[in-house]
């Protein structure tokens, strides 16, 4: 089964090439299309984090892998599967994440902290409601926290 999404926006500044670290720091816009009216981002100042669900635009069919690999080719961590990465070797090719909101201006919403690069299609835009995070305690293997300590280093810092 397929599913279409509509595209609701696009991120503008921020980051302008694809990284895996260094994310911290960066101002970006999700500009939403002009269809939106502006009332449809009524009351979302006052949140302070949204949750953007963004097609990964800069990647290819081909680059889905369909095998466990280690994580960023590291042969210290583990081999794992297709559904156990975050990155554009998925077959959905879609990211997540959880930026800070700095402001909304008309159909500008202004984020830090958002992995996505310049012109990147958005297709979901919402407030972040902490009661719909993780329940329970939360746990990841060892590798995660090994392969990304830097992950939201500042980008002013990348070398």
């Amino acid at each position: 089964m397929q599913f279409e999404l509509p595209q609701i926006g696009t991120v503008v500044g921020g980051h302008t090439r694809v990284h895996d670290d260094y994310q911290g720091g960066v101002n970006s816009i999700i500009r939403l299309d002009a269809q939106y009216p502006l009332e449809s981002l009524q009351g979302l100042e006052e949140f302070s984090h949204v949750q953007v669900v963004w097609k990964m635009h800069l990647a290819r069919p081909e680059d889905v892998e369909l095998h466990a690999r280690s994580p960023r080719g590291n042969p210290r961590w583990p081999a794992t599967g297709t559904f156990v990465h975050r990155n554009h070797r998925r077959p959905d090719q879609v990211g997540i994440s959880q930026p800070r909101l700095l402001r909304v201006q008309g159909r500008d919403v202004h984020v830090t902290d958002l992995d996505a690069v310049e012109g990147t299609p958005v297709l979901v835009l919402a407030p972040w409601f902490p009661v719909m995070g993780p329940q329970g305690t939360v746990h990841v293997p060892d590798w995660v926290p090994e392969m990304t300590p830097r992950y939201w280093a500042p980008a002013s810092e990348r070398p």
